[in-house]
């Protein structure tokens, strides 16, 4: 009676060990398998910092201007000031936007466009050099801000000539295809999405 009674215990301990264990098992192979768009896609959105591109100004505006009648400079009412400045302007992808769609090992993402994200002129930076006094047309701190908002379509402008929303778009595509690869995807297709344009 105690042998059958320690025999059944050993086969109790037993089912409980493998049942305990099959469910571990499956539990794993649930979340190694959970690869569906929506679980890529919340990885993707934390990783954006990683693809923004910054690039850093110093820069001097020359400023100057006049109080006009008809088109034409009055005398004597001339204005002028040099303003040296630092500041950056940052271009990237919003992966907010991105689309995913799984297949198995086979993993699609499509891109938004990148843009310009942000362009700052540091105001402890600003330093005005050579500035007139001209009691017929006064400089005021308009003229200030008129030039400074000048400067930052300049700065963008510059920007994208020299390539830095293409650089953002293939530092997305860098960052996407690290993670995607530590994530276990062996077939990895990243396209930017394309932009219809709207007649009216």
């Amino acid at each position: 009676m105690e042998r059958l009674h320690t025999k059944i215990n050993y086969l109790t301990l037993f089912f409980v060990a493998t049942t305990l264990l099959l469910g571990v098992l499956l539990i794993t192979k649930h979340y190694k398998l959970r690869k569906d768009s929506s679980s890529v896609l919340d990885r993707i959105v934390y990783i954006q910092d990683l693809a923004l591109v910054k690039y850093n100004y110093t820069g001097v505006i020359d400023y100057k201007d006049n109080m006009k009648f008809l088109n034409l400079d009055l005398p004597l009412t001339g204005k002028y000031f040099l303003l040296k400045y630092s500041g950056y302007i940052k271009a990237g992808v919003d992966f907010s936007r991105v689309k995913v769609e799984v297949d198995g090992k086979s993993v699609h993402v499509s891109i938004p466009k990148p843009k310009i994200t942000d362009t700052v002129i540091d105001e402890n930076s600003v330093q005005v050099y050579n500035e007139s006094e001209n009691a017929f047309n006064p400089i005021k701190i308009a003229d200030y801000n008129r030039t400074i908002a000048q400067e930052k379509n300049t700065m963008i402008r510059e920007a994208v000539e020299r390539g830095i929303l293409t650089e953002a778009t293939e530092r997305a595509k860098l960052a996407l295809t690290s993670l995607l690869k530590e994530m276990g995807f062996e077939n990895i297709d990243i396209t930017e999405e394309i932009t219809i344009p709207q007649y009216q």
